[in-house]
């Protein structure tokens, strides 16, 4: 019965909404036959030609910037003994905290035509760079923030490369460039592309970066504005939709077929990673100045948003005139419902994901029942769907819906909401939990039954328990990165007294006047964020101590 109600809820809520989205963008608005002529229309109108142009261009070249931010970071604190390589790896990680729609009007203040860098580039040499103009800005931006998930595959795959077939390629003569192009770039291949597609994907589909960067011309603001605008029966934004998760799948097919027919593995496991060597003095000086760039850019927009936070007016100058703490204070007294409804929105949607997520896991690694692994499948695939397509699906499917006590059609209901968040986050904590229960024992629930307990009992005091850190990590993810949705909320925001945090930045940081309020409550969700990821560490590395051998003996005796 429970793997059944967890398949009505994904079909429901999942795999209905985006069916229908993509019902509508073939049917025909006026007789309601199967038809391409929406698509036609899309393709034979400028205005969408350039915006798909634009997202494919925007999502490529940001994998190209993330690539060049990512490779040099991973490869030097994985191949040279490095001073402070774990404080780099960390610092590189950063960028993920803040969600980029947050940090593209302080790019905008320190990088823009008229920002702090190109103040000074003017005045030093007499130049000025269009880092953040038109689409350059959405790709810094975007290339900023999603770059960690490269480095972070990529410097995993690097360490798990067997340093034997690095001392084979050098006993017959290969070194330096020509060392890491033919033989350590493609053994860490798989890591790499596993990044690269994901930061396709996220910039691809990215929402509020382009929005609030004044960028329109790419397919995910058009689908938000023909639907904003025009309304739910524009089947323009439908075509949209479908092509984002189009493109969300072939980037996911591509890299899967890049890799293959090809043989990635080393003669042995956890080989030691790369040999590490030290470096020469300027060989050091060089790798230091390389890093530190990167740092420095990469950082740039907490800096940015920082300093507009207390700013009292940042305009035409390097830095802010003077510095206050009166944007907080107007955060505070005008939008405490954005964070109290945050908590509210993203602590549901976390609870019911790690709920689902558990049963998923117990279900696919604890039972035999027919079809269990569909359920992993249909949860996962949550990934691939953008969350302006959810939005839309659930715009779509519950507009003409009505319940008894929701005033109004379900579709504006702001538990509707809280459903967008836990479906779009699900995939995170069912991965937790599914790491969790394979590392438990078997024979522990089959002791508790031999011993007279019931499959419910035994599920309930034996793996549960044992799957805490596991649940609890799971629940911290999908809290953090629920908390600052911005995609899927901003189409389903039906009154401002339900809107969530995402939701109220994006309006602040319309204004010029409202920057200083809407930088407060970023560094507001950044904090969040930030204490959300720490817990989850901490849980995490506990988890890892208490299933280390000597613990695990210990506790058994």
């Amino acid at each position: 019965m429970v793997g059944i109600a967890i398949a009505v809820i994904l079909l429901a809520f999942l795999i209905f909404p985006v069916l229908k989205v993509i019902y509508v963008a073939f049917q025909d608005p006026d007789t309601g036959a199967l038809t391409l002529v929406n698509f036609s229309d899309f393709f034979s109108a400028s205005l969408f030609r350039e915006s798909f142009y634009n997202s494919f261009y925007v999502a490529s070249v940001s994998v190209v910037l993330a690539t060049l931010f990512a490779v040099p970071l991973a490869y030097f604190t994985t191949r040279f003994n490095f001073s402070g390589s774990v404080l780099i790896q960390t610092l590189g990680i950063v960028p993920l905290i803040m969600p980029p729609f947050v940090g593209a009007v302080a790019m905008k203040l320190l990088f823009g035509t008229n920002g702090s860098v190109n103040l000074l580039l003017d005045e030093w040499f007499g130049i000025n760079i269009p880092f953040m103009e038109g689409l350059n800005g959405v790709i810094l931006v975007q290339s900023i923030h999603y770059f960690p998930f490269i480095l972070i595959n990529l410097s995993a795959a690097l360490n798990n490369i067997d340093r034997a077939m690095e001392e084979s390629a050098q006993n017959l003569g290969s070194r330096g460039m020509r060392l890491f192009r033919r033989i350590v770039f493609p053994l860490a291949m798989p890591g790499y592309l596993a990044g690269a597609a994901l930061v396709f994907i996220k910039v691809f589909d990215d929402l509020g970066t382009p929005l609030l960067l004044d960028v329109n011309k790419m397919l995910a603001p058009q689908a938000y504005l023909r639907i904003s605008s025009i309304g739910i029966s524009d089947p323009m934004g439908y075509v949209i939709s479908v092509i984002l998760i189009a493109f969300s799948l072939f980037a996911l097919w591509t890299s899967m077929l890049a890799m293959r027919g090809k043989d990635y593995s080393t003669l042995q496991k956890g080989g030691g990673g790369l040999a590490k060597r030290d470096l020469r003095p300027w060989e050091k000086v060089g790798c230091y100045a390389v890093v530190i760039f990167i740092l420095l850019l990469v950082l740039s927009p907490h800096l940015g948003l920082l300093l507009l936070s207390f700013g009292t007016i940042w305009s035409y100058s390097v830095l802010p005139d003077a510095y206050t703490l009166a944007h907080y204070t107007q955060m505070l007294a005008s939008s405490s419902q954005f964070i109290t409804n945050t908590l509210l929105y993203a602590g549901l949607a976390a609870l019911f994901d790690v709920v689902i997520g558990t049963a998923i896991a117990y279900i696919v690694w604890r039972t035999g029942l027919p079809g269990r692994k569909w359920l992993d499948y249909m949860a996962t695939g949550a990934l691939a769907v953008p969350g302006v397509v959810i939005g839309i699906g659930y715009l779509r499917t519950f507009n003409d819906v009505n319940l008894p006590f929701v005033d109004g059609p379900v579709a504006s209901w702001w538990f509707v909401i809280v459903i967008a968040l836990a479906i779009r986050r699900l995939p995170y904590a069912l991965r937790a939990c599914v790491a969790a229960i394979q590392q438990v024992s078997v024979m522990l629930e089959e002791a508790a039954e031999n011993l007279g307990a019931t499959t419910q009992r035994t599920v309930w005091r034996i793996t549960v328990p044992l799957m805490t850190g596991g649940i609890l990590a799971g629940f911290i993810t999908s809290f953090a990165t629920a908390s600052v949705e911005l995609s899927a909320t901003i189409m389903l925001v039906a009154r401002e007294s339900d809107a969530p945090l995402a939701f109220g930045i994006y309006e602040f940081m319309q204004s010029a006047s409202g920057r200083g309020a809407g930088a407060a409550l970023g560094v507001i969700a950044v904090v969040i964020v930030t204490l959300a990821t720490y817990f989850s560490h901490r849980i995490i590395e506990r988890g890892k101590q208490r299933q280390a051998p000597g613990n695990v003996v210990r506790e058994e005796a």
